[in-house]
């Protein structure tokens, strides 16, 4: 069993924050590819400094789909613990090419074997903060959960708010919402962002409802894991692409419900995440004159440690689109 440590712990927030300052240079750009390349590039660099043996398992794609971080690339300065890597180097392409709220730059490290080995396909889930944890049960309808989140969180039913991805995919959900009188927040991408704003104090936001991809679900796990919160999924393949990827995959029961820790195991996991635009708990990133400042936030499970990370950049030391540029402190 690998020992992640309080000095991987930090060195996970600089991984996150040297992506963030990255993307942030195409806000507004209309670029997402650019945007999510620039994310790549200043994540993969760092993370090949740290010393640990990792293997990317949630990644950006397949081998011969995405030139960095591939699941199975091998990451880091090959000394240290044997660790498996979980990252989205931007989740909110679209966000950030259109200059909206809610990107984030996001990192899970668990120990070997820890995360599900998620195909790429679409995943029903929900999620709830630590106070309604248990009360979710994707067996039962959308009002059910509702009520029982309700009930969990001693609230009215008009006061509980839902966070739902805006996609024609969750017309009924958002039917069903609306029939009983919930609040609901459409988003139009960033569900793992939204996933932990259901366990951040003073979000506003009690729980997710939807469909999005696997792999996010795995992410949003890691830090439910972290934070006391609660996750469950079941893989919904839509296409028959996505249905030959479960099947590619040799999973034995495709119709399985995966609670928190069936996609983030192990004794230990960190969590970071660093915001490139502002959103819901974690400012975007923000330029001085001298300075370019960062705004993150890291976990651990074993310790049950939520820090909040700002963190200030000089110009020279922090441009990690440049060619030769080093580490990040």
């Amino acid at each position: 069993m690998a020992d992640l440590g309080r000095e991987l712990t930090l060195e996970a927030v600089r991984i996150t924050e040297p992506a963030a300052i990255a993307a942030a240079e195409k806000v507004g750009a209309g670029d997402s590819d650019g945007a999510d390349q620039a994310a790549v590039d200043a994540m993969r660099r760092v993370l090949n400094q740290v010393q640990i043996v990792g293997t990317v398992v949630i990644g950006e794609g397949e081998k011969d789909e995405a030139p960095m971080l591939y699941i199975g690339e091998q990451v880091g300065t090959g000394c240290g613990p044997a660790v498996d890597i979980a990252v989205d180097p931007l989740e909110g392409t679209t966000i950030v090419a259109e200059g909206r709220q809610n990107a984030l730059c996001v990192l899970a490290i668990g120990e070997r074997g820890g995360f599900l080995n998620a195909p790429d396909v679409y995943m029903m889930k929900m999620a709830v903060g630590p106070r309604a944890a248990g009360a979710i049960d994707l067996r039962k309808s959308v009002s059910a959960n509702c009520k029982a989140v309700a009930k969990a969180l001693g609230k009215p039913m008009q006061y509980l708010t839902v966070v739902v991805l805006d996609r024609p995919r969750h017309q009924k959900i958002i039917a069903e919402l609306r029939s009983l009188a919930v609040r609901i927040k459409l988003i139009s991408d960033g569900d793992v962002s939204a996933a932990l704003s259901t366990a951040v104090p003073d979000t506003g936001v009690d729980m997710l409802i939807g469909i999005g991809g696997s792999t996010e679900g795995v992410l949003a796990a890691a830090a439910m894991r972290c934070l006391g919160g609660q996750i469950q999924g079941r893989l919904q393949p839509i296409g028959a692409d996505q249905v030959k990827r479960i099947k590619a995959m040799k999973i034995a029961d495709p119709d399985r419900i995966y609670n928190t820790a069936d996609l983030a195991a192990g004794d230990d996991v960190i969590f970071s995440a660093t915001g490139v635009t502002d959103g819901d708990f974690l400012k975007g990133v923000r330029y001085g004159e001298h300075w370019i400042y960062t705004h993150s936030m890291v976990l651990r499970a074993k310790t049950g440690t939520v820090r909040f990370v700002q963190a200030q950049h000089r110009y020279e030391k922090a441009r990690v689109n440049d060619r030769d540029a080093g580490r990040t402190a």
